[in-house]
């Protein structure tokens, strides 16, 4: 084996064993800086003006400071000098000044610096106090209200379903049930070639009435986005039940075929 091959099975090999682990570093940080970046800096915000509103009176402030606090607020001031100066002596905006100077301190810290993880923490808190809230049964008939007004909504109604179809299916398990019931094989697109496919309904009734036949709906998964595909209508009996979950169903499809489940591995069978 030449040095040029052996050099190209090396780093092949060496690919396929780092490329899952850093693309998915690579995912849960883009997850942690879209919410930073969209969630938590609000957050953080919300956080340093609650403690400035509340600690300020400790803070020293000279009338540099309320000039500096002035002249950010309101630029326009720069050039009237005796307007400014009659503002510095103002009671409110010395208590003004100090919330402003307080805020811009803390920032460095809550919102720019290291303690910007405070509102990352507070957000994973918030949303699981509110997942363990809507688990209840007041919580589940408070946000059965909301749906309902949402889905008598004239827009909402019409693309709330679609995205909470998706999210229930991607993120809980009883969504993903109710999506797909179970896994089978089906010879589509013509016979003799046979595809995964996940069983999403029992057929047309007009279809199952004339055929006078047992049908299934059954969505054909495409490689490597199994959230689009084909549906078709089916005869049970052409079908094949596997033995496959639907995660394995989805990984089979997302890898092209790489990752089967072992119970699904064909054994290699000895010639006689």
């Amino acid at each position: 084996m030449s040095v040029t091959r052996r050099f190209k099975g090396y780093f092949l090999h060496g690919l396929a064993v780092l490329l899952p682990s850093i693309l998915t570093i690579w995912l849960f940080i883009w997850g942690y800086n879209f919410i930073q970046e969209n969630i938590s800096v609000h957050i953080n915000r919300g956080l340093v003006h609650i403690f400035a509103l509340v600690t300020n009176e400790s803070v020293e402030v000279n009338n540099k400071d309320i000039r500096a606090y002035l002249l950010d607020t309101k630029p326009e001031l720069e050039n009237n000098e005796a307007e400014l100066e009659m503002r510095i002596k103002m009671p409110e905006n010395l208590r003004k000044a100090r919330i402003y100077k307080l805020k811009r301190d803390l920032a460095k810290t809550w919102v720019d610096g290291p303690g910007s993880i405070a509102g990352f923490l507070v957000a994973v808190i918030a949303v699981s106090v509110l997942g363990a809230i809507l688990a209840s049964y007041v919580g589940k008939s408070l946000w059965r209200m909301a749906e309902n007004f949402i889905m008598n909504t004239p827009f909402l109604r019409r693309v709330y379903p679609y995205v909470k179809q998706i999210t229930d299916f991607l993120l809980t398990q009883e969504g993903q049930k109710k999506l797909f019931s179970r896994v089978v094989a089906v010879e589509y697109p013509r016979e003799g070639i046979w595809s995964i496919g996940m069983v999403t309904g029992s057929g047309l009734n007009k279809v199952v009435k004339t055929v006078k036949e047992e049908f299934l709906t059954v969505i054909i998964p495409t490689s490597p986005t199994p959230f689009t595909g084909f549906v078709i209508t089916v005869p049970k009996k052409k079908t094949i039940d596997l033995d496959m979950t639907i995660e394995e169903a989805l990984r089979f499809i997302v890898s092209g075929g790489v990752i089967t489940p072992e119970k699904e591995q064909v054994k290699e069978i000895s010639g006689s």
